[in-house]
């Protein structure tokens, strides 16, 4: 069996994906440090790609004045490019602390085969969550975020405009409140039965159900920021998540905005929620995300899944629209 010493003697070689120019990425070798006494080195089961934040990374789409509040916890280079950037990643501890060898956890690391981190950077994730679920615990965690800034009720109506991951999760959290009827509006009409297994509604845009007392809108376009305004009871109040990178974003505010009173209120995972920052830390949070993700319902997200070396292609894909996908899983080989 292989001692910690072992284990961090022997995997010093990994592989990373970068982006090497705006629509150009590559798979490159990294040599990894040896861990220290309070450090990790975790193998790679799976990533995740969060397609609206990497896309636009992928583009090179991020505004100069956003570029340090964009970057990922462990991101290396600079935007727009060379930079290896993402933040939904799975692993098994192989060498560190007794308490977390062989151990599954979850760390806000880019796509890379291993890595070597602060143990404080890694939570482990619940016997009882699948690893290929757990993926998403950064997802979640912006959902649970999200949900803290929305302030849902007992018996309201709430609506989610935008049917991507973070959509999707937020459907989901808002689900478990009881009395409140979600419904999710996407134009992607196949979102349908994701919603079904969400345990939410769905609608086009045109028959969404208006009177909402609150919508949270996650579509990272003008028309569906309008819509959301459009569906809004008096005072009602919309909790934006989208990231629109360098792109503006045309919003009208005539007819019912002052008349109805409506609310517009921005929110981002960057930050704990102001109604919940007195009493929790950021790892409360991932540890929520990670409880919540026992919910078998979340495996409807996953529309897809590739092997670590096609992402260079696949990002490519994504980025230019021709690959649809929700949730796109990445899957690592043993080295």
């Amino acid at each position: 069996m292989r001692t910690t010493r072992d284990v961090g003697l022997m995997a010093r070689e990994a592989r990373a994906f970068w982006v090497r120019s705006p629509g150009v990425g590559e798979i490159r070798p990294v040599t990894l440090p040896r861990p220290g006494p309070d450090e990790v080195l975790v193998r790679t089961s799976y990533s995740c790609v969060s397609r609206g934040s990497e896309t636009l990374v992928f583009r090179g789409e991020v505004p100069q004045g956003s570029r340090e509040v964009m970057r990922a916890p462990f991101q290396d280079g600079v935007f727009p490019c060379p930079v290896k950037y993402g933040y939904l990643n799975v692993g098994v501890v192989e060498a560190g602390p007794p308490a977390l060898l062989g151990r599954t956890v979850f760390c806000l690391y880019p796509h890379q085969t291993a890595y070597v981190v602060p143990a404080a950077a890694v939570v482990v994730v619940p016997d009882d969550v699948p690893p290929a679920r757990a993926v998403l615990a950064g997802t979640v965690e912006t959902a649970v975020n999200a949900v803290w800034d929305a302030v849902p009720l007992l018996g309201d109506r709430i609506t989610v405009v935008g049917a991507g991951m973070v959509g999707c999760c937020v459907a989901r959290v808002l689900a478990l409140f009881p009395g409140v009827a979600v419904e999710l509006v996407d134009v992607d009409p196949e979102r349908a039965t994701v919603a079904a297994a969400l345990g939410v509604g769905f609608a086009p845009p045109a028959a969404a159900a208006r009177g909402r007392d609150l919508v949270v809108h996650a579509s990272a376009t003008s028309a569906g920021l309008a819509l959301s305004l459009d569906l809004l009871a008096t005072e009602g109040v919309v909790t934006e998540l989208s990231w629109y990178g360098d792109r503006e974003v045309h919003l009208p505010l005539g007819g019912p905005f002052h008349s109805g009173r409506l609310t517009l209120r921005g929110s981002q995972v960057g930050t704990l929620s102001p109604l919940r920052r007195a009493g929790r830390t950021f790892a409360d949070r991932l540890g929520l995300a990670l409880d919540l993700l026992r919910d078998p319902a979340f495996d409807a997200l996953f529309t897809d899944e590739s092997p670590f070396e096609e992402l260079p292609g696949l990002l490519a894909a994504l980025a230019a629209g021709s690959r649809p996908a929700l949730a796109h899983r990445i899957v690592y080989g043993r080295e």
